[in-house]
């Protein structure tokens, strides 16, 4: 019995590295959902499927989530839905290349929390620093090993 093939899931509505996600699904041939509340442009390929949910908080997590499995890889900014992709076995990876791991996931929600908490009085905490191309570069190595990492489970 083989193992199901890696699919990798993108949570596209502000994803800076799509079209580096369909550089690595190409170079593995891994099929790779485009998961938005919009239409958006992505390559035409067998390879590549766009999804368009409905506008609404979370529905496009909770698409991701749905059909998450042991081995598939998703790309989020979005905490609460790298813990639901870990819980189900899968790989979760910020843009900025950082992989959320079980044993970091908790402090990621913890810090979220003290975020919110410190934004809903009216604190300013600044924001991220801006995206660049040595995060670009993290990305693609994170990607990469991800996909390895799956690979080598699945063998």
């Amino acid at each position: 019995m083989s193992a199901a093939p890696i699919r990798i899931f993108v949570d596209a509505d502000a994803c800076p590295v799509k079209d580096e996600c369909y550089k690595v699904a190409a170079r593995y041939g891994l099929k790779t959902f485009v998961v938005s509340n919009s239409f958006m442009q992505v390559p035409r390929t067998p390879l590549i499927e766009q999804v368009v949910v409905d506008a609404g908080p979370d529905v496009a997590d909770d698409w991701i989530a749905e059909r998450i499995a042991p081995g598939d890889i998703a790309i989020t900014n979005d905490i609460p839905l790298a813990e639901r992709v870990l819980q189900a076995g899968g790989q979760a990876i910020s843009p900025k290349g950082k992989p959320f791991t079980i044993d970091s996931i908790g402090s990621a929600i913890a810090q979220r929390a003290i975020m919110e908490q410190l934004r809903s009085t009216g604190e300013f905490t600044g924001g991220p620093k801006a995206f660049d191309r040595n995060d670009r570069s993290k990305f693609l190595q994170a990607l990469d090993e991800a996909v390895q990492r799956a690979r080598r489970r699945s063998s």
